[in-house]
């Protein structure tokens, strides 16, 4: 079994997602006055480890935006399930839904079977937050296989804030590839 992983300093795949109002967006483009875009996959409204995440990040929102970055949460849910899944959430920021298998491998996300009906209708993918800078290109990404390992946030935004800050022209990490890989 091989999953081909997103590279870090490449540039985010062109992938259209819908958000809640039903209007479509591309995942990796910044909207408004922002020129950086922070994409969370989630696993969808039947993990409450990702509702916790989620209510957490609206904490950070205003961080977020202060150094010029759009933040919008995606998962392979239905419309139904987002808005089911709204009723738990106290977020602000911007939720799309309907990620597709295709979709979800593009970002080289780790995708599971549901373990039960109970659980949700659909393969989903586990956990990924990815950064897009002004260029279009990957700072920052985080892959995980399992919903008890993300980016703990507060560190996030704190090392966010210095990156954004333009005299430590910090470029993107991780960017060194084998000849031949």
């Amino acid at each position: 079994m091989y999953s081909k992983k997103i590279v870090a300093g490449s540039r985010f795949p062109v992938l259209n997602t819908i958000l809640e109002n039903l209007s479509q967006e591309e995942l990796g483009k910044p909207g408004g006055s922002f020129d950086w875009k922070m994409i969370v996959a989630y696993r969808g409204k039947h993990c409450p480890l990702c509702t916790k995440y989620l209510n957490e990040l609206q904490e950070f929102k205003q961080r977020l935006e202060k150094i010029g970055i759009d933040l919008i949460a995606v998962s392979a849910d239905s419309k139904e399930q987002l808005e089911d899944h709204k009723k738990q959430l106290i977020v602000n920021f911007k939720l799309a839904y309907g990620l597709t298998i295709e979709q979800m491998q593009q970002l080289g996300l780790y995708l599971s079977y549901p373990r039960s009906e109970q659980e949700t209708d659909h393969v989903f993918s586990e956990p990924g937050l990815f950064i897009v800078n002004n260029e279009g290109n990957i700072q920052v990404v985080d892959i995980s296989n399992n919903p008890f390992v993300r980016p703990e946030l507060e560190s996030l935004v704190r090392g966010l804030e210095w990156i954004r800050e333009p005299s430590n022209q910090y470029p993107a990490r991780g960017t060194y590839y084998y000849e031949g890989d």
